[in-house]
């Protein structure tokens, strides 16, 4: 058994471990179909499933159209153009991303809506009968989440554009190409590999956003998994729906790896193409595109949510410092249990190299794609089958209840580990490629084991990078709504609940500043991208 044990080893031991029980929600997900709920199956399909796939089909057009020309577009002018503002809008482009799309949304919908602030003074300036079209509608919303995802793409795509030598585009041009036409001929086709990355994270979060498309009414997979889960009272139906969404965005990323197939872009580094220095009209074009983009994504909004937050003031009371309370407490459980388990993760692959331990922590990694809704289906259904079996084996459990596990904070952390795991692997492991395997040899050839390597060696060389990483897991657990909303228990809302309750009565301005609150907060992971932007990483 000893000899067994040592082979095993307890870090490829931990990396299946850990691997299975984080991708355990998604199979549970799928098995959804195992027990399907006929009745509820039956309304939805008489009233909402040709809508719902209708909608989503019009964000994945719209939205990816969209994302693709703001991203490469803008990302193309400050990389490789010369314009009026070029070293602002460089940085200031990644801004949206602190924005929040149901922050976004309830902005939009308030601020144009018909008592909103804009109609009600055209009215006055035009007469009473003065009506805009309504805002509440698929262009909207491809609007608003092309807005806030666009960045994406952007920072992708700018940073393949910058990494472009000179040599490829100079040999376009010796062959008589122009700027543009060597643009479209060479620089384009060598960014797909990164416009194609940015386009399936702004796809991936379209398909995950419940907040966005509940503000606009707009019926979508999230928000029939919501209705299925609170309306009809049916998980099943639930997480059949959620294994549909899941499927399509597992399709979506297959195909879009077979359409790349064997292809390979290759990149000069070694020197830098000069500037195109645009001229006249085309310079201020560019300039107004950028500050046009700018304004709608990040100026105006928070413009809009001061002015309502600053008529709201007087509705902070010891409440809402409860609220800030939970988020900061959830947010802080959940980033330090992720980076503890990614960092044990990217140690145990970097210390075995087997295929087992390879698939393991690449499982536990797929979370980042699985939209929060998705996910709380899927630990909703495998906790309460843990609370029956631990129920109908331990008395004592049973005096708990049925829902110790599912109806507690464990639930919710549960979720926010195995969505954000990602962002914590990619940040803990680029940070442990930079560690010399020597400096772990000498400390094993002077007796440490593998544990105090860890402690003593690993931990004090990689904080810099886990406090990245803590940061971000963090920000984002702050601003997630699905999970949050769908597995809560009672006296945990959050700021991100708080602004989902007051959007859904339209109270815009009590909704401002929790809303400015999560603004704020996510402006710090922005901040460390565009320091690492401008260091060219």
């Amino acid at each position: 058994m000893a000899r067994i044990w040592q082979q095993i080893g307890p870090w490829r031991l931990f990396a299946v471990v850990a691997g299975g029980l984080l991708f355990a929600p998604i199979l549970v997900t799928l098995a959804g179909w195992l027990s399907p709920d006929h009745e509820v199956w039956q309304h939805l399909v008489d009233t909402l499933l040709v809508e719902i796939l209708r909608n989503t089909l019009i964000l994945i057009l719209g939205v990816g159209a969209l994302v693709i020309c703001l991203g490469v577009g803008l990302a193309w002018l400050t990389a490789v153009c010369d314009f009026p503002g070029r070293r602002f809008f460089d940085w200031a482009l990644m801004l949206p991303l602190a924005m929040p799309a149901y922050v976004l949304a309830f902005v939009v919908v308030g601020f144009f809506e018909y008592a909103g602030p804009l109609q009600s003074s055209l009215r006055d300036l035009f007469g009473g009968d003065f009506q805009l079209p309504s805002i509440r509608s698929a262009p909207g919303i491809v609007l608003v989440m092309g807005l806030v995802f666009y960045p994406y793409v952007y920072m992708l795509t700018r940073a393949a554009f910058l990494t472009q030598g000179r040599t490829s585009l100079e040999a376009a041009r010796i062959h008589g190409l122009g700027p543009w036409r060597a643009f479209f001929r060479v620089g384009l086709p060598m960014a797909r590999p990164a416009i194609a990355a940015g386009t399936a994270l702004a796809l991936m979060e379209t398909l995950a956003d419940f907040g966005a498309v509940s503000v606009f009414g707009f019926q979508t997979f999230t928000t029939a998994i919501y209705r299925a889960w609170f309306g009809f009272f049916s998980i099943e139906a639930a997480a059949q729906l959620a294994s549909i969404l899941l499927l399509i965005i597992l399709l979506g990323l297959w195909l879009e790896r077979r359409a790349r197939g064997r292809a390979r872009f290759g990149q000069e580094t070694a020197r830098r193409l000069e500037r195109i220095q645009l001229r006249g009209w085309r310079r201020w074009a560019a300039t107004a595109a950028a500050g046009t983009v700018l304004a709608l994504g990040f100026i105006l909004p928070v413009a809009q949510l001061l002015i309502w937050a600053f008529g709201d003031v007087s509705s902070i009371d010891s409440a809402y410092f409860g609220l800030i309370r939970n988020t900061l407490i959830l947010g802080g459980i959940a980033a330090l249990l992720t980076v503890t388990i990614a960092l044990l993760l990217a140690y145990a692959r970097r210390v075995h190299t087997d295929p087992w331990t390879q698939r393991a922590v690449t499982a536990a990694t797929l979370g980042y794609a699985l939209p929060g809704s998705v996910l709380a289906v899927g630990i909703m259904l495998s906790l309460t089958w843990l609370d029956h079996a631990l129920a109908a084996g331990l008395p004592a459990w049973d005096g708990l209840g049925t829902t110790f596990l599912a109806g507690s904070v464990v639930a919710l952390i549960m979720a926010y580990i195995v969505r954000f795991m990602a962002v914590a692997y990619g940040t803990v492991d680029s940070s442990l490629e930079r560690i010399r395997p020597a400096l772990r040899d000498a400390a094993r050839s002077l007796g440490a084991s593998e544990r105090e390597v860890v402690r003593r060696v690993y931990v004090p060389i990689l904080t810099p990078g886990l406090l990245t990483a803590l940061l971000l897991v963090g920000v984002d657990v702050m601003k997630e709504m699905p999970a949050t909303l769908l597995l809560r228990p009672f006296g945990w809302d959050t700021l991100a609940v708080r602004i989902f309750e007051m959007t859904v009565e339209g109270q815009w301005e009590r909704a401002a500043l929790p809303a400015i609150a999560l603004v704020a907060v996510g402006l710090l992971p922005v901040i460390l991208l565009v320091r690492g932007s401008a260091r060219g990483q």
